[in-house]
């Protein structure tokens, strides 16, 4: 008689602010507002940020996100626009993707950042995280979002929690391919 749910999305962002050790004092710009982006925004509010900005074009689903959590929304990354962290929740720079060579912020938004964070998985090395490395800033990679995704949805299934030693052998076998 209960319903129960989870989001591994949201749980994947949590841990990796955590792991990363991004104060919550930083200003933030996220871009997207698909359902990746709503996960996020509820981590980053859930964890204390307050200084955040949506960037999403459709204004009504980027007002909407924003909103639910108290944050300020813009059509696109102001060229002046300067932010701690950058998070790209669009898919900008997927592998196979018609914008998969493209960067998902501009170089000056990179430039300024601290912590590039990019939730696109494949490739590992997207066009935004290779410019933030570049760069030398702090990179949190949607590599290291769907192992955290696909390690608690086995969790939720099995009952069954590997361990480190496992998921990081399981991490070295997936880059392999």
């Amino acid at each position: 008689g209960t319903l129960t749910a989870y989001n591994t999305d949201y749980t994947a962002i949590e841990q990796l602010l955590q792991r990363n050790a991004v104060p919550s004092a930083y200003s933030v710009l996220l871009k997207g507002a698909g359902g990746m982006a709503k996960a996020t925004a509820a981590a980053l509010r859930d964890a204390g940020f307050r200084n955040v900005t949506v960037i999403a074009r459709n204004e009504e689903a980027g007002r909407a996100l924003a909103g639910l959590y108290g944050f300020a929304w813009r059509a696109d990354v102001d060229p002046s626009a300067a932010a701690d962290m950058i998070i790209n929740v669009t898919p900008v720079g997927m592998a196979g993707g018609p914008d998969a060579d493209s960067l998902s912020f501009p170089r000056d938004a990179v430039d300024a950042a601290k912590v590039v964070f990019d939730v696109v998985a494949l490739p590992a090395e997207t066009p935004l995280i290779r410019a933030a490395r570049a760069a030398g800033k702090t990179v949190i990679t949607g590599a290291e979002v769907a192992t955290i995704q696909a390690l608690e949805q086995f969790v939720l299934y099995t009952g069954i929690r590997p361990s480190g030693e496992q998921v990081r052998a399981a991490e070295d076998f997936m880059r392999a391919q």
